[in-house]
């Protein structure tokens, strides 16, 4: 699995991260609801299970994917500022087809 953050969304998301409340706790990057090529992402903060995998970033985040989950391998997770701040995931490695 491969997993990239940029460096806006790195910044915000050690911010969360790096709090006492979440000190135990790594980014988890989920599929809330897919069809065919088409799916939308979410991000928690969790602990990882069973069906899971850690993967370390270059941003210096491990984040959580679930190991059954190929729409999750090769997501990118960006942060964008402006009228509408906030987080964009998508996956250019399944072709980018409507996935957000």
């Amino acid at each position: 699995m491969d997993v990239k953050i940029t460096r806006n969304a790195a910044k915000v998301l050690l911010q969360e991260l790096e709090k006492e409340e979440n000190k135990d706790l790594k980014l988890r990057v989920l599929v809330t609801h897919k069809h065919g090529d088409h799916a939308h992402y979410g991000l928690d903060l969790d602990q990882p299970g069973e069906g899971d995998e850690v993967v370390s970033t270059d941003k210096g985040i491990d984040v959580i994917v679930a190991k059954d989950e190929p729409l999750l391998d090769g997501v990118k997770i960006d942060y964008l500022y402006g009228k509408e701040e906030g987080f964009m995931i998508f996956n250019p490695s399944q072709g980018n087809h409507g996935d957000h």
